[in-house]
């Protein structure tokens, strides 16, 4: 039988690679599946107690992550001689009671079971009393779609109540499909994510929002929300201690949602139909919220790690590209009977590996690329992407100079796969790029086989692409080698609904490595074309972030 090229490094092994005319042959024969199978390992391993910033899980984690670095021989990232950027932050445990004065009664929502109710007002108390409930459909207020939840209804110490997700706007050609035209369609928008919904309604003035989980169009079970929320949850510890942020912010089960429209004489249905059109506006239900939220506060300074290979060139090596996969998961529940800890085997100590091993590919190279590369592994991803939000507003290194950031969460463990995703597919031109690669392994680049899910939204690079930087985020195929058609996928899913953000995302002794290996080879290839390349990265025409790039670069004459 013949192998295929593209598999002949897996199968062949490093020598091989190693004898290739290409300049980059040491450093792809530096990358195997076998060492990312054993940096899991250990970074997934109960030693570091789920990794949770402010715990002794991210002080060996960290340890660990610096370690690696030096072993490599990969320079300080800080220009302050050190591995470490500090990320001020404040870690807040809420303890919710929730009622609806409704129909003459008043409803108890229980927490876990019908709602999760949080603040990140840095107090000890927050409290709403009989705040007038307002269904604002799917809260967006979208001016370049003529869309506007809030028809200028003030809601202001009001509790907003709003779906989850893009509004579905049928397309006019074939109302069983999305218009592409109007929220992209069946992908999700940014104006879709929970962060968005909390931010307008901060906006408005609003005392609570309260968002309706279903599990579809959120993208994970509601025992995910319940979860995550409901442990300590951290942000940035800002000057304000949070206080211009809307103070409750809550989501609700769907089933507790129909019990709450139905006892205010609505059928959550209807409206919810009734919310897809643009003559939607906002109704107010006869019940007034209630909720104390009872906060324990700690303030921390969590850490990213990152180390540096300086450019060759004496000119372009102050110019970046920068590397990032977040290193912290959940860390451990003590109040859980049985196995307490949170691994994170596949999110992110997947995604922390290939990072490592990238590190040690570009080490290997004879010569440096032209440009300088950083190698970035962040904190509080897990939180709401609070480290690379930090440092895409605090950059070590001018954003102005930095070509492109390449995020890794996640990595394939079904074994080689024909195809490697995009998410946030036709965004730049690094799309290219990898597609010529992939092209010349017998590859194929696909788009996100799920983009209602907004997974673009959900990871580190969105940091970097809200400030302007060309963003390149893959997910592991599914078309899987030697495995039968709807494999890959039936698989991914089992994780989703099974070992995502739960104890049991832990390493299996039959995870395969050797397609991580192949889709880092490409992620090394991609990364270093551009750093040694002529030619800057750049946001494809109607991409929403292109306008920020623009702006950025145009004192610099780019």
């Amino acid at each position: 039988m013949k192998v295929p090229r593209w598999l002949l490094p897996a199968v062949l092994g490093p020598a091989l690679i190693g004898r290739a005319a290409d300049a980059t042959a040491p450093a792809l024969a530096a990358i195997s599946g076998e060492s990312l199978k054993a940096r899991v390992a250990i970074l997934s391993s109960d030693e570091f107690e789920g990794r949770a910033p402010g715990t002794p899980g991210e002080d060996r984690t960290v340890a660990y992550l610096t370690a690696e670095f030096q072993k490599l021989g990969l320079a300080p990232g800080n220009t302050d001689g050190t591995y470490i950027q500090a990320v001020p932050m404040v870690g807040i445990i809420s303890k919710p009671s929730v009622s609806v004065a409704v129909g003459g009664t008043r409803m108890e929502l229980t927490p876990i079971n019908d709602c999760i109710a949080n603040s990140r007002h840095v107090v000890p108390q927050v409290a709403v009393k009989d705040s007038d409930i307002v269904f604002v459909g799917y809260g967006v207020v979208a001016p370049e779609f003529g869309w506007d939840d809030y028809k200028g209804v003030d809601v202001r110490g009001k509790t907003v109540i709003m779906l989850i997700n893009d509004p579905p706007v049928p397309d006019p050609k074939d109302p069983a499909k999305l218009d592409p035209a109007v929220f992209k369609g069946k992908a999700m928008t940014y104006y879709g994510r929970w962060t968005y919904k909390f931010e307008m309604a901060t906006e408005k003035g609003a005392a609570a929002c309260l968002i309706v989980h279903e599990t579809g169009p959120a993208g994970y079970p509601w025992a995910v929300v319940a979860g995550s929320w409901s442990r300590e949850n951290f942000d940035l510890d800002s000057p304000d201690g949070n206080a211009g942020r809307v103070p409750v912010e809550s989501w609700v089960t769907l089933d507790a949602a129909k019990r709450l429209f139905a006892a205010a004489g609505q059928d959550f249905d209807t409206l919810k139909r009734a919310a897809a059109g643009r003559d939607f506006r906002p109704v107010p239900l006869p019940a007034k919220l209630s909720c104390t939220v009872e906060n324990t506060i700690r303030h921390i300074k969590s850490r990213n790690v990152l180390a540096r290979i300086e450019g060759s060139d004496p000119k372009l090596k102050a110019e970046w590209v920068v590397y990032s996969a977040h290193w912290d998961h959940f860390g451990r529940d003590p109040k859980r009977t049985g196995d307490q800890i949170f691994n994170g085997a596949h999110d992110n100590a997947s995604g922390t590996a290939v990072l490592l091993e990238l590190a040690q590919a570009f080490k290997a190279l004879p010569v440096a690329p032209k440009r300088s590369v950083l190698f970035l592994a962040v904190t509080g991803e897990e939180q709401g992407l609070l480290g690379s939000r930090y440092y895409a507003t605090n950059p070590v290194y001018p954003l102005t100079r930095t070509l492109a950031n390449i995020n890794m969460d996640g990595a394939q463990f079904l074994g080689p796969s024909r195809d490697l995703e995009v998410i946030g597919f036709g965004n730049t031109t690094i799309d290219d790029l990898a597609g010529k690669y992939l092209a010349e392994a017998g590859r194929v680049l696909v788009p996100d086989s799920d983009p209602g899910k907004g997974a673009f939204f959900r990871s580190d690079q969105f940091e970097f692409a809200k400030v302007g930087v060309p963003a390149f985020y893959t997910h592991y195929g599914t078309d899987i080698i030697g495995q039968p058609p709807g494999y890959g996928a039936q698989k991914r899913d089992e994780y989703i609904a099974n070992d995502y953000h739960k104890v049991t995302d832990e390493i299996r002794p039959w995870w395969d490595f050797v397609g991580a290996a192949q889709d880092t080879q490409i992620l090394f290839k991609v990364g270093y074309n551009i750093a040694d390349g002529d030619r800057w990265p750049e946001w494809k025409p109607g991409t929403e972030f292109k306008a920020r790039r623009d702006a950025m670069l145009k004192p610099a004459g780019k």
